[in-house]
């Protein structure tokens, strides 16, 4: 497989950000069949990059300008990165498709597609860069347009929520931007495969637990990870709801915890066995993002602000399967990444399409819509099975793999807070179920029909995506997300396969 495909991951939504606005100037609705199109030819690389890695080589690497890695831009396409920007454009795809109608109650219609693309442009290029630098350029390439998309409403609520999601992200990206250059100034050098080799060098001296602990407190910030997630219950609800799909099903995941990864494992190299002490710490977090987001979302009556509420309690998940550190752990981690994304993006498009029919999200102003809404109704309440980890949804099996590798590492109260807390997100997942879709005694049905046809199928699409990742659950795992987490535990393994060792 040619490496050359590798940049069009950028290229191409950074080319539609700027010919929307000019084909919008003489057809307004050209920005939906453009971004749409976009959308669809990047899902559809995503899968081509994914099945070509199956029979072909481990890692694709593009050079630009034909430079040699240690002086130029090297762009790297391996089984970690196939499985992020395959999430990434998938999701993209179904919020893009639901945008079409969704946004008939907005002006700025280019704005938002020309916006939504650099997000894209952001999120892939982290996905594939092979350098330091650009990691944090395309770090603020997305969180910069999602800022605006935030606000995109302008209605008060919505621009506080963005000038403070603004403010403490570019906190974060300011830690990241500091390490990074601390980085420089030890290793003069800013590829990561490079970087790797020269850190290896150097043992585990206070500045690099220093640079180590910036990196931390910068991906935390963009994860939303408890204690450093203010932002995020506010822009969730602000945004429109295909930016919120976007946004907790992928965005938060890419820009924190894939970039998390990628620099702790491949970078620096870490691991269980040589630093037990920061994989502890991601378990800490994990289990206090766990907990603190499970329980707040249960006090929650904004429908998409105890969705929220509820990411964050999955990005928990995710991070103590990260900080076992074992095969399963990190293969649970990966898993729901996938399930998470598909799982969350489709709860957050049908919290759109009730908004868009019932001009609410107050829990307590909504009754009886499963009669109304079927296709909405259905594809919430499975989509919550999935998220709760109820088999045989993608649920099910990421966060048993999370169980299994707690298991295998003899964490058995770390398994069974896994699984009790499961139970914990049925719990507000089912409130929203009864307050909003079933019939309720003390109030009349709410008014209400079913969303346009191409919100539904945006909604379906990721349903049955979430339904086929849990019944295929093996040759995925086998294919696709195993060998991701094989990227992560062969550690600095990963140069060897830049330059070409």
């Amino acid at each position: 497989m040619d490496a050359r495909f590798v940049p069009l991951f950028v290229i191409i939504p950074l080319a539609s950000a700027f010919l929307i606005p000019l084909f919008a100037k003489l057809w307004q609705r050209s920005a939906d069949l453009i971004a749409n199109a976009v959308g669809a030819v990047l899902a559809g690389l995503s899968v081509y990059g994914a099945l070509s890695l199956f029979t072909g080589s481990q890692v694709l690497v593009y050079r630009l300008g034909g430079w040699h890695p240690s002086l130029g831009i090297t762009l790297a396409y391996d089984h970690l990165t196939a499985l992020v920007v395959l999430a990434v454009n998938i999701v993209g795809l179904c919020a893009l498709l639901f945008a079409v109608r969704y946004l008939d109650h907005y002006t700025g219609r280019w704005k938002f597609y020309a916006l939504f693309m650099l997000i894209l442009v952001g999120l892939n290029g982290v996905s594939v860069t092979g350098d330091m630098f650009n990691l944090f350029v395309f770090t603020e390439i997305a969180a910069v347009s999602s800022y605006a998309l935030v606000a995109f409403g302008t209605d008060f609520d919505e621009l506080e929520a963005g000038f403070k999601y603004m403010v403490i992200g570019e906190i974060g990206g300011a830690a990241i931007l500091l390490a990074i250059a601390l980085l420089y100034a030890k290793a003069s050098t800013l590829n990561m495969a490079v970087v790797s080799q020269v850190m290896a060098g150097f043992g585990r001296t206070p500045l690099f637990w220093l640079i180590v602990a910036m990196f931390l407190v910068g991906f935390a910030i963009k994860m939303a990870m408890v204690p450093f997630h203010a932002w995020l219950p506010d822009a969730h609800p602000s945004a429109p709801a295909p930016v919120s799909a976007l946004l907790s099903g992928v965005f938060i995941k890419v820009l924190g915890v894939y970039a998390m990864s990628r620099v702790m494992f491949n970078v620096f190299g870490l691991s269980r066995a040589n630093a037990a002490g920061f994989f502890n710490l991601l378990i800490g977090f994990g289990v206090l993002s766990i907990v603190a987001g499970g329980l707040l979302a249960y006090a929650q009556k904004d429908y998409k602000r105890l969705l929220a509420y509820s990411s964050i309690s999955q990005i928990g998940y995710i991070l103590i399967g990260l900080g076992i550190g074992n095969y399963w752990g990190i293969v649970g981690a990966l898993f729901h990444i996938l399930a998470h994304a598909l799982g969350k993006g489709l709860l957050f498009l049908t919290a759109g399409s009730v908004e868009h029919a019932t001009g609410t999200r107050d829990l307590d102003r909504l009754s009886g819509l499963e009669k109304r809404m079927p296709a909405t109704a259905w594809s919430y309440l499975l989509g919550s099975l999935s998220l709760a980890g109820v088999p045989p949804f993608a649920g099910f099996f990421s966060k048993f793999f999370i169980i299994v590798g707690a298991l295998s590492a003899d964490m058995y109260w770390l398994a069974i807070l896994a699984a009790l807390f499961s139970t914990v997100t049925l719990g507000y997942l089912v409130k929203v179920a009864n307050r909003a879709f079933f019939a309720r005694r003390d109030r009349e049905p709410t008014a209400a029909r079913e969303a346009p046809a191409v919100m539904v199928v945006a909604m379906l699409g990721l349903l049955v995506l979430t339904i086929v990742l849990g019944v295929g659950f093996k040759p995925v795992v086998d294919r696709l997300v195993g060998p991701a987490a094989n990227v992560l535990l062969q550690g600095l393994g990963y140069a060897q396969g830049i330059l070409g060792m």
